[in-house]
């Protein structure tokens, strides 16, 4: 079994939790998810079978969208509803005017810095570990773009946004950022992730309803084959027998190709440094990507789904 399974994640549970799930149900090992969503967020979590687990280099760089609501006047350790307070109570907030030129100060290219208690790797451990035995380590921002830092509805002291970003965004740290500026302190009180790239939240489907389709052996109606992944990038069709040079990682000469179209235009983007092209093989199955050279106007296979 091998494909993309779009699982609506439910509030309390962890995105390992959804995967153990999915592998008790399934029956498999080879399950892995594309990007942490975390307890107390919802919605949508990309989830691979199989082979696909192979593409989380690609998968896991795909831009997000967010629904959330952010709380004024309190900050939190965890920059979350479930941590303890750190600053004293505020009930001075801004008004609408001021909350947005904040927010669009938090917008575009910025610096951000993980929140306290996350699984972003410092030193080879998880940050929270490292907070949890209260031993400092050195943080370092890393760069992350808001594509949009929209604002909903404000009734203080909640602050309804919806949120466009790059992969790697802590939505926590921007909530907790924002209540620093406002000078009034700010937690992220509720999330829901409503799309990855240019995959939908409406196009997500529950644990139950998997369980209830794999237990009737329709998995069609959850399982996206590998075919139908990464559409928004060109695809190229090998010539027959062709698919057999490349197992070895040689380039792929003009000679071998049967046909190369064009990707499909999507919604959202993935923040990928170089091109990607899809390989398949002439009865049609996807062997893997590759990258354009420029240089020899040669193909070279990189990440391959043996």
């Amino acid at each position: 079994m091998d494909g993309l399974i779009l699982v609506d994640k439910p509030w309390g549970l962890t995105s390992h939790d959804v995967v153990s799930k999915l592998r008790r149900i399934l029956g498999l090992r080879q399950v892995g998810h594309f990007g942490t969503l975390d307890p107390l967020a919802t919605g949508l979590l990309l989830v691979g079978v199989g082979k696909a687990t192979r593409l989380f280099p690609v998968l896991s760089k795909h831009d997000k969208a967010y629904r959330g609501r952010i709380r004024l006047g309190l900050a939190t350790d965890t920059y979350d509803a479930e941590g303890q307070p750190i600053s004293a109570p505020c009930c001075n907030f801004p008004d609408e005017k001021e909350l947005v030129r904040a927010m669009a100060g938090l917008s575009g290219t910025i610096e951000q810095l993980p929140p306290p208690y996350s699984a972003k790797k410092v030193e080879g451990k998880p940050l929270y570990k490292w907070t949890r035995s209260k031993k400092s380590v050195e943080l370092r921002p890393h760069r992350v773009s808001i594509y949009a830092f929209r604002l909903i509805r404000y009734v203080p002291p909640d602050v309804d946004v919806e949120i466009d970003c790059s992969a790697g965004t802590y939505i926590r740290s921007l909530a907790h950022d924002l209540g620093q500026v406002l000078g009034c302190g700010a937690h992220l009180a509720d999330l829901c992730r409503t799309r990855v790239g240019s995959f939908e939240l409406s196009e997500a489907v529950s644990l139950d309803k998997i369980q209830e389709w794999t237990s009737r052996k329709q998995t069609e109606k959850f399982l996206r084959p590998l075919e139908s992944l990464l559409e928004e990038w060109p695809k190229l069709l090998l010539h027959r027998r062709a698919d057999r040079g490349i197992a070895k990682g040689r380039a792929i000469e003009a000679e071998q190709v049967a046909q190369l179209s064009e990707g499909r235009r999507c919604k959202g983007r993935t923040n990928l440094e170089e091109p990607l092209i899809r390989l398949f093989s002439f009865d049609g199955k996807f062997l893997g990507l590759a990258r354009p050279d420029k240089r020899d106007r040669k193909i070279i296979p990189f990440l391959l789904l043996r």
